[in-house]
């Protein structure tokens, strides 16, 4: 790695949850100088402007997530085990991104919402990813006659990533762990009753 590619990283480290924290306009440059301990010239070095260096933040801590859920998910053979490690990965979400600053989709997204067009447009990006990801999961569980053919898996996926979602809001809103659990007991059922033959 070359010296610019670490000093990119290392600001990155830094800034990414001061970003999914406070917002793109509520993180000053002053803040980002400050907590990295590097001028602003050398921030604007290596980034084209602020709202490059947000976006890559938020790409980072999006990576950070998916990593997680992925090392979650992985170990698991079948596709409804797969789906069920994900309840059980959101389960613990608030601990699992509290060094990131929080649930980076909720946050930039209601952040960058008529606001930033840029990181609005990522973070769609990045939900429909997400909802592409656990519709193969369910169409493969369908083709291998472990979920109900009946099952528009594009349509499943986006129920079950709004109710993680809403449920990742009413959690870090309301300070109320107990929505998340709620949540994932609903989609463990919703796969037993509603999705497996």
């Amino acid at each position: 790695m070359s010296k610019a590619e670490r000093t990119i990283e290392y600001i990155l480290e830094i800034v990414a949850p001061i970003f999914n924290k406070n917002g793109y306009n509520g993180t000053s440059m002053s803040d980002i100088t400050k907590a990295t301990g590097l001028t602003k010239g050398a921030i604007y070095g290596n980034f084209e402007n602020k709202e490059e260096l947000a976006l890559e933040a938020f790409n980072l801590n999006i990576k950070k997530v998916f990593n997680r859920l992925a090392e979650a998910m992985d170990p698991e053979e079948h596709c409804l085990d797969k789906l069920k490690a994900m309840t059980k990965f959101y389960r613990n979400y608030p601990a699992l991104t509290s060094d990131l600053g929080g649930c980076p989709l909720l946050n930039v997204g209601v952040d960058s919402n008529n606001q930033n067009e840029l990181l609005a447009k990522r973070v769609s990006e990045v939900n429909l990813k997400l909802q592409r990801n656990i519709s193969n999961l369910i169409q493969g569980g369908i083709d291998q006659d472990q979920i109900s053919s009946s099952i528009d898996s594009m349509k499943m996926a986006g129920r079950i990533i709004a109710m993680i979602e809403g449920s990742v809001y009413m959690t870090f809103t309301l300070h109320d762990h107990s929505y998340m659990k709620d949540m994932m007991d609903h989609i463990d059922r919703m796969i037993e009753t509603e999705m497996t033959i």
